[in-house]
């Protein structure tokens, strides 16, 4: 499927695709976090039919039932296209010294080399999580880099 991207000035960016049964729709994505959901109208793809505001938690309850947890199933197909890459899953516990704390304190990427790709909350993947992302017990941490990298990440949510 193709997704096109569309730089929005001032405003954020669109991104839209065609269904397979012909119809187009699209997600603008707001500089400031808002997201709406386009949908087309079907005799003109250029005009659009309705446009739905969303706020961070609408957002995220359509990915979620749209399957935004296959993402981690996604990750498991790319470590079999690049050799040497894996991908982990790594659950805070509540004994880990990262449990509360913000992902940033963790400097795995400096102190591994491997990459916090996700962290997976009450079913809901929050993507590319910013430094000041705070872990709580239970989380899901999915980490991508070489088995040894991968291994140290865990090691280091587990032990500091």
């Amino acid at each position: 499927m193709d997704i096109e991207e569309t730089a929005l000035p001032g405003i954020g960016l669109r991104h839209d695709f065609q269904t397979r049964s012909g119809r187009r729709l699209g997600v603008v994505s707001h500089h400031h976090g808002r997201r709406e959901l386009v949908i087309y109208d079907a005799e003109d793809s250029d005009a659009t039919r309705e446009c739905v505001p969303l706020t961070a938690e609408e957002s995220d309850a359509l990915s979620e039932l749209l399957g935004a947890p296959h993402i981690v199933e996604k990750l498991t197909d790319i470590s079999k296209a690049f050799a040497g890459l894996v991908g982990d899953q790594i659950a805070i516990q509540p004994d880990s010294p990262y449990a509360g704390r913000p992902l940033g304190d963790t400097q795995a990427r400096t102190r591994t080399g491997a990459s916090i790709v996700a962290v997976v909350r009450d079913q809901i993947v929050h993507a590319s999580p910013r430094p000041d992302f705070r872990f709580e017990v239970g989380d899901i941490v999915v980490v991508v880099g070489t088995p040894e990298n991968t291994a140290s990440v865990a090691a280091l949510l587990r032990t500091g």
